[in-house]
C-alpha cells in the first residue's frame, strides 16, 4: 500500500479489505434509513385517510406493520453494532500489524530518536479509536446522508415553504461543523501526544523501579509523572473546551430548526394555506431530519479521535527506513567469513564523526580484538558489519561482497552477536534459546545449552527448560543470562561472531567460566571482539587499538607490548605487561 496517498484513500483501502462485513453493515444501514423515512409518511396517510373515514381496523393494521418495522430496525441495529464493530476491530488489527511490521524494518537510528513508551502508545492506545471510526464512519455517513436527503425531498413535496426554511438553516449548521472540525482535530492530536508522553513516563519508571528504590527516589519519579500528567490534563481540558463549544453550537442550530418550522407552519395555518395534519407530519420529518444531524455532531468527536490516531499512524508509516535492501540485493550464502573495512568513515545524524578512514581485513576463522578508550568507535565499527548503521563513506565487505549489495536478513543470519547488556524475552529458557533458530528441535536446544555450559544449571531449576526467566531475564543471574545468550548463538551457528563487551559486567570467576564457552564458540568462526579487559583478548590473532576516530596500532599482543605504545600503556594499567 502507498502510504503517501491521501489519508482518506488509504483508510478506504483498509475498509475495502473487509468487503463482506462492510456490505452487510451498509445494507442494514440503508434499511434503517428507509424505515425512518417511511414512518412520517405512513402516519400522514393514516391521519388523513383512515381516521376521517373511520377505517379503524386498517389504521391499527398499518400501525402494527410499523411496529414490526421498528422491531426489524432494532434487529438491524443489533447486526450493525456486532458486524460493524467486528469490521472495525479487524481494520484496527490490520493497521496494528502493518505498523508493527513497518517498525520492525526501521533502523537503529529511528529507535535512537524515539522513546519506547511513545512507540508503545502509537501501536496500542492510539489505534483503539480506529475501531469506532471504521465502524461508525461509513455507517453514519450512509444512514445520516440518506435520511437527511430523503427527508428533505419528502418535505419539499409536502410543503416547499417549510423545507426552504430548513435548507437555509442547514448550511449554517454545516459551516459551524466544518469550522470547528480542524480545531478539534488539532486538540485531539495534542491529547494523543501527551498520552504518549505519560505512557513513556510510566514505562521508564517501571523499567527503572529498582534504580529508583536503590536511590530512594520514588518521590522524584512521582514528580516526573505528575508533570507529564498535568500536561495531559491541560491538553484534555483544552480539547473538551473545543468540543463543548462544538456541541453547544450544534444543539442551538438543530434546536432552532424546530422553532423555525413551527413558527412558519403556524403562519401558514393562520393564512389558511396549511392544516394541522400537514404540520404534524412535517414536524415528524423535522425530527427525522434533525436526528441524523445530531448523530453526525456526536460522531464528530469519534471522528476527531479516530482521525487523530490515524494521522499519528501515518506519521510512522510514512517514515522511511534509512537502511533498505538494494532493488537488486542478493542473498548472502556459503559464507566463509572474510571481513574487510575498506576506507570506512562514519558519523551519526548530528554530524559528529565517530570513525575516519578505517582499513581492516580479517581472514576467515581468525579473531580480531578491538581495544581502546570508551567512545572511540569500537562498538560502532561492529554495528556497521550487520548494517545496523550505514557507513558515511567507504564500504564494509563480507567475502568480498559489499554488505549493501546483499539482503539484510541473509547478512544477519550469518552473524552472531553477544553484547554486555543481554536481552532475554519474558518467556521460558527453552524459548529464549530457541530464538537463535526458531525451527530448532528440543534436542538441538539442549545440545546448545551443553556447549554453553548452562545445561546442568537449567536442569537444577524446578521446571528445567520450562522455567520462566522474568522481564529481561530478571529471575536469572548475570552469568546465567550470558550463557543462555551464548547457547542462543550456538544454536544459530553463524560464520561470523561479534563479542561486544560480552563478559565485562561479570565477576572474575564467572567471566573465566564463560570465557571457556566463548572460546569454544569462536572455533571455526571469524570473530570480532570488543573488550576493555585485555586479559580476554591477548590470544587474538590480531589486536587493533581504536582511538580518536582512527586505528592507531595493530598487531598481536606480544608485538604491541614490545612496541611500547598505547596498547602497552593499557596493559601496564591493567598489570598485564
Amino acid at each position: 500500500m502507498n502510504y503517501n496517498e491521501k489519508p482518506l484513500k488509504i483508510f478506504i483501502r483498509y475498509i475495502a479489505r473487509q468487503k463482506k462485513l462492510f456490505t452487510i453493515d451498509m445494507i442494514c444501514a440503508l434499511l434503517v434509513a428507509v424505515i425512518d423515512l417511511i414512518f412520517p409518511y405512513v402516519s400522514r396517510s393514516a391521519m388523513r385517510s383512515y381516521l376521517p373515514q373511520k377505517l379503524y381496523t386498517v389504521f391499527f393494521l398499518v400501525m402494527g406493520v410499523m411496529a414490526l418495522a421498528y422491531l426489524a430496525k432494532a434487529l438491524l441495529y443489533y447486526v450493525i453494532t456486532v458486524v460493524g464493530h467486528r469490521m472495525g476491530v479487524l481494520v484496527e488489527a490490520e493497521m496494528r500489524r502493518d505498523l508493527f511490521e513497518h517498525m520492525q524494518k526501521l533502523s537503529f537510528r529511528f529507535y535512537d530518536q524515539n522513546r519506547t513508551g511513545v512507540l508503545m502508545s502509537r501501536i496500542t492506545s492510539e489505534l483503539f479509536d480506529i475501531t469506532e471510526l471504521s465502524h461508525h464512519g461509513p455507517e453514519n455517513v450512509i444512514i445520516c446522508s440518506l435520511t437527511i436527503v430523503g427527508a428533505l425531498i419528502v418535505m419539499f413535496v409536502l410543503r416547499w415553504e417549510l423545507a426552504l426554511v430548513l435548507t437555509i438553516a442547514l448550511p449554517v449548521c454545516l459551516w459551524f461543523t466544518l469550522s470547528q472540525r480542524l480545531r478539534m482535530k488539532r486538540a485531539n492530536i495534542e491529547v494523543k501526544r501527551k498520552t504518549a508522553e505519560i505512557t513513556a513516563a510510566i514505562e521508564s519508571s517501571i523499567s527503572g523501579v529498582r534504580v529508583a528504590k536503590a536511590f530512594a527516589n520514588e518521590e522524584q519519579e512521582g514528580l516526573k509523572f505528575d508533570r507529564a500528567n498535568d500536561m495531559f490534563k491541560g491538553a484534555k481540558v483544552e480539547y473538551y473546551k473545543t468540543m463543548g463549544l462544538f456541541m453547544s453550537g450544534m444543539e442551538f442550530t438543530t434546536g432552532i430548526m424546530q422553532v423555525l418550522v413551527i413558527t412558519v407552519g403556524g403562519l401558514l395555518i393562520m393564512a389558511g394555506r396549511m392544516d394541522a395534519v400537514d404540520l404534524v407530519t412535517f414536524t415528524l420529518y423535522v425530527s427525522t431530519f434533525v436526528t441524523p444531524v445530531r448523530k453526525l455532531a456526536q460522531f464528530a468527536e469519534q471522528y476527531m479521535q479516530g482521525t487523530a490516531g490515524f494521522t499519528r499512524f501515518l506519521e510512522i508509516m510514512r517514515t522511511e527506513a534509512d537502511i533498505q535492501d538494494a532493488p537488486d540485493a542478493k542473498t548472502l550464502s556459503d559464507v566463509r567469513g572474510e571481513i574487510e573495512y575498506r576506507d570506512v568513515s562514519f558519523a551519526y545524524s548530528n554530524g559528529i564523526p565517530v570513525l575516519s578512514h578505517i582499513d581492516l581485513k580479517l581472514e576467515p576463522g581468525k579473531t580480531l580484538a578491538l581495544v581502546g578508550p570508551s567512545g572511540g568507535g569500537k562498538t560502532t565499527l561492529c554495528q556497521l558489519l550487520p548494517r545496523f548503521y550505514e557507513v558515511s563513506d567507504g564500504a564494509v565487505l563480507v567475502d568480498g561482497k559489499d554488505v549493501r549489495s546483499v539482503t539484510q536478513s541473509s547478512l544477519r543470519r550469518n552473524i552472531g552477536i553477544l553484547q554486555q547488556d543481554v536481552f532475554l524475552f519474558a518467556d521460558t529458557i527453552r524459548e529464549n534459546i530457541r530464538y537463535g533458530r526458531p525451527e530448532a528441535s528440543d534436542e538441538e536446544i539442549i545440545e546448545a545449552a551443553r556447549r554453553a555450559e548452562i545445561h546442568d544449571e537449567i536442569m537444577a531449576l524446578p521446571q528445567g527448560y520450562d522455567s520462566y526467566v522474568g522481564e529481561r531475564g530478571v529471575m536469572l543471574s548475570g552469568g546465567q543470562k550470558q550463557r543462555i545468550s551464548i547457547a542462543r548463538v550456538f544454536l544459530k551457528n553463524p560464520k561470523i561472531l561479534i563479542l561486544d563487551e560480552a563478559t565485562s559486567a561479570l565477576d572474575t570467576v564467572t567471566e573465566q567460566r564463560i570465557q571457556a564457552a566463548l572460546e569454544e564458540l569462536s572455533v571455526g568462526r571469524t570473530t570480532v571482539i570488543v573488550a576493555h579487559r585485555l586479559s580476554t583478548v591477548r590470544h587474538a590473532d590480531e589486536i587493533a587499538v581504536v582511538e580518536g576516530e582512527h586505528i592507531v596500532e595493530r598487531g598481536s599482543h606480544e608485538e604491541l607490548v614490545a612496541k611500547g605504545g598505547v596498547y602497552a600503556a593499557l596493559c601496564r594499567a591493567q598489570s598485564l605487561g
